[in-house]
């Protein structure tokens, strides 16, 4: 039974990687996310006038970004970033293609949007069906036009398509341990590529590629210089590559510092500091009917609600649609959410 199992998870003849080595390189760049946004929330906390703007934008920066790593990898690699990594090449069925030469165009285009573009797409479909269950636990009711009901429906079957989606890529994983599938994921059968190991010749070739050939004395001066800019760059990019391994290294190691087994040295190094009374009411005498006035909007506050994020007491109206629409508290600037608001329920109302 041992070495039944032992097979199922070794290469195949055909040069396959295991399940475990495409698994591991599937959850590294998923792991760089969440540490690099927690790195950039810890700074728009520390000075949100100044990184706030980070934390506001930062699907947008990270997709822009992520787009830029992929394509630099797959022009140059055949191979996204966390798949040279793991030293795995991407080819095309029945294709003898050198690693250093790239995908074809049409692979290329597609493992560009699947690489970059589809999670983008995924993270904003998240937030919104996010913000539609906030807005049904605080029992806001929108116009029900014909679009809004089609949007609402949407939401409705987003769960579903995930769970179908992931119980296909499950099931797809499955049949590449037994060997049943060339790819281990949908998103590679989309893309129409499969995974491999680079080759000796394959890192021949990119190591010539980077270092660039020997200067040759026949050359002319605008030959000579252009071979060594090639070379130059080359070595940019072999620092790069070697920053952005160091890098995730780093954002894997601030993942686990602000796991659930540090949350007391969470709370430590990133306890808010106190906020400052608003200064339209520093000058105003301590009384009852002061004591009811929202800072926001400086009437008597209607439908009490705190945000959690700075402890301030506003009306619902007037925080709900300043933090949906700016996602910061309007006194402190502390990056804060709808599920921040926090209703307060008077005995006396």
């Amino acid at each position: 039974m041992a070495e039944r199992g032992a097979h199922l998870t070794a290469a195949a003849a055909d040069d396959r990687p295991s399940i475990f080595e495409v698994l591991a390189q599937d959850s590294l760049m998923s792991a760089v996310k969440p540490a690099l946004q927690h790195a950039v929330k810890i700074l728009a906390e520390s000075n949100p006038a100044r990184y706030g703007i980070l934390w506001r934008t930062f699907d947008e920066i990270y997709a822009t970004l992520d787009l830029l790593l992929q394509h630099h990898f797959l022009s140059r690699t055949s191979a996204s970033f966390s798949e040279n990594f793991y030293g795995l090449k991407r080819v095309v069925t029945d294709s003898a293609r050198p690693a250093c030469r790239g995908l074809p165009r049409k692979q290329h285009l597609r493992s560009l949007l699947l690489l970059a573009l589809l999670p983008y797409l995924r993270a904003k479909l998240e937030k919104v069906f996010a913000r539609q269950r906030d807005e049904d636990d605080f029992s806001i009711r929108l116009p029900q036009s014909l679009a809004q009901k089609m949007y609402r429906a949407f939401l409705a079957a987003y769960p579903y398509a995930c769970m179908a989606w992931e119980g296909c890529t499950f099931c797809h994983q499955l049949l590449y341990i037994f060997g049943k599938t060339r790819t281990h994921s949908p998103l590679l059968w989309l893309a129409d590529v499969k995974l491999s190991y680079l080759t000796a010749h394959d890192v021949r070739n990119l190591d010539l590629k980077l270092s660039g050939p020997a200067l040759n004395p026949s050359q002319s001066i605008g030959e000579k210089v252009w071979q060594v800019l090639s070379t130059v760059m080359g070595g940019v990019e072999v620092s790069l590559s070697t920053g952005l391994s160091l890098g995730v290294f780093f954002l894997q190691f601030l993942e686990w510092w602000y796991s659930a087994d540090n949350q007391s040295t969470v709370r430590s190094l990133t306890s808010l500091p106190t906020p400052p009374p608003p200064l339209h009411l520093e000058d105003r005498v301590t009384s009852p009917a002061c004591s009811k006035i929202c800072p926001f909007c400086r009437k008597v506050r209607a439908n009490d609600t705190a945000l959690a994020t700075s402890g301030y007491v506003f009306c619902y109206r007037c925080i709900y649609t300043y933090v949906k629409a700016n996602h910061r508290c309007p006194l402190t600037g502390y990056p804060s959410e709808l599920q921040h608001l926090i209703k307060i329920y008077s005995p006396e109302g």
